[in-house]
């Protein structure tokens, strides 16, 4: 997959693709998505904690990043609050959709849906926490007009974000791991790590799925704000 989107990026690259092709490149930005996902797993499982979380984030955050930052530069001052309105809806989807999925799937398969309270609770008091300082906290300051943050404001919110999200990655991975785990679960029950070759396979496709994301998200970010805009 990942070498496919990589053909479908060089085959259109610089043009306003239309009808099936738009669909094609569709296909190929969403394969290189769940692909770049699967080999980051890989070479996470090979590393090892903490630097296998930081990895799946990281490739997480560069293919969000991209499709953001590439509707705004194809979208001009429409979509200045883009970035904001993705986080809020990352937000939602995750504490509502995914979450209320997975108790629901749950329960109805042992009756009753069991889960780790204290990971749980960590991680809902980061994700608020976050929440909180990036999307509630503009509306209350003064110091520019609007709500928004001034620069010293906003350089101080990402030092936050990023010392509060480095401390649940340690609290995750090292601290107390056993908070993370599934109930019931032997914190030395995991699958065989992969070889390095494998893993050094995995890291080379995942490097090739992010420039075809990249890519591929520009080409489809016309269409997609045109399709936005007609709905």
């Amino acid at each position: 997959m990942p070498l496919g989107a990589l053909a479908a990026l060089a085959l259109t690259w610089g043009s306003d693709p239309k009808g099936v092709v738009l669909v094609v490149v569709g296909v190929f930005l969403a394969g290189a998505v769940l692909a770049a996902v699967h080999h980051a797993e890989v070479v996470a499982h090979r590393v090892g904690e903490p630097i296998g979380s930081l990895v799946l984030a990281v490739a997480v955050t560069v293919i969000e990043v991209a499709l953001i930052v590439t509707l705004m530069v194809s979208g001009g001052d429409e979509t200045s609050t883009l970035a904001r309105d993705t986080v809020f809806a990352a937000v939602m989807i995750t504490c509502n959709g995914i979450v209320g999925l997975s108790l629901l799937l749950g329960a109805l398969r042992d009756g009753v849906a069991s889960f780790n309270a204290e990971g749980a609770g960590t991680a809902l008091a980061t994700v608020s926490t976050l929440a909180t300082l990036c999307l509630v906290l503009p509306t209350f300051t003064t110091s520019a007009p609007g709500p928004e943050f001034s620069s010293a404001q906003l350089a101080f919110a990402a030092v936050a974000s990023l010392s509060l999200y480095g401390l649940f990655v340690v609290v995750q991975t090292v601290r107390h791991r056993d908070y993370f785990l599934p109930e019931g679960a032997d914190e030395d029950e995991h699958a065989e790590p992969p070889s390095n070759q494998t893993a050094v396979i995995s890291l080379g496709l995942l490097v090739a799925s992010l420039v075809a994301v990249v890519g591929l998200a520009k080409t489809e970010s016309k269409p997609i704000e045109d399709a936005v805009e007609a709905a």
